[in-house]
Order: C-alpha cells, then sequence, then structure tokens
C-alpha cells in the first residue's frame, strides 16, 4: 500500500501477493486428501501441509520448465488421484461395515499406495522423457 495525496491506495502488487497466497493454500488444501489416503496421523498430515505450503511457490519456476518434458504427468497425476479416491472410499466402507460385499477387508495397505505412486510416477517421467527425446530426434532430422 502507498499514500498518496493523503489516501492510502492499494497497489497492484498487493493483488500479486493475494493470488500467490490464495494459490498456496488451494494446492495446500488439494494435497489434504492425498495424505490422508497415506496416513491418518495427525501430524504427519500437518506438517505434509504445512511444507506444501512453504515449498510450492518455489516450485513453480521448476514445474513450469518440465511440464514441457514430462508430457504424461497430468495421466499419472489423474491416475493417483483416482487411486486415491477409490482407497478413501474403501476405506469408508470398512469404517462403516460396508466392506462385507467386497470380499476383502476394503483396506489398502501403505505399502501399496506408496508402491503405485512411485511406480506411476517412474512410470510417467520416463515415458515422458523417452517422448520428448523422440520429438526433438524427429524435430532436428526434418530440419
Amino acid at each position: 500500500m502507498i499514500v498518496e495525496n493523503g489516501q492510502r491506495m492499494i497497489t497492484p502488487m498487493f493483488f500479486v501477493i493475494v493470488a500467490l497466497g490464495s494459490t498456496d493454500l488451494l494446492f495446500a488444501l488439494d494435497s489434504i486428501p492425498a495424505i490422508y489416503g497415506l496416513t491418518e496421523e495427525p501430524y504427519i498430515v500437518f506438517t505434509a501441509n504445512a511444507f506444501a505450503l512453504m515449498g510450492l511457490r518455489q516450485l513453480y519456476f521448476l514445474i513450469g520448465g518440465l511440464l514441457q518434458r514430462l508430457v504424461y504427468l497430468s495421466a499419472g497425476l489423474s491416475f493417483i488421484l483416482a487411486f486415491i479416491g477409490v482407497k478413501l472410499v474403501l476405506h469408508a466402507m470398512h469404517e462403516y461395515g460396508l466392506d462385507n460385499q467386497l470380499g476383502f477387508n476394503g483396506e489398502i495397505p501403505i505399502w501399496v499406495s506408496l508402491l503405485v505412486i512411485i511406480g506411476t510416477l517412474v512410470i510417467t517421467t520416463v515415458a515422458s522423457l523417452i517422448k520428448s527425446k523422440r520429438d526433438q530426434v524427429n524435430a532436428e532430422s526434418h530440419r
């Protein structure tokens, strides 16, 4: 804020700061279901979200450059979010005793969740880098 002609005025930088802060908050709120898909320990959920709030702004520039090369990342993240959604639904069914119809207890172990998440990220990253490299080679060969 600045004072101009005796009046306090809002500068455009104020709106930039509000936009950055609200984006950080939105991403932190978005990560709450993801962390609950892995654990229900309140301390871990809190610290994961606190670190998400602190670190996301710095990662924007890194992610911006990587998104050009990681073309399959959005598909991989969609699969991970769908998996976590199914895991949360199965967990809720288990908590309310509705999982008897499933044939198993409705709980997906944490090691399976971590394996799915890490496996998906590795597969999409490797596939994206291979495609980016092929596209680059094809672009150079057509010159």
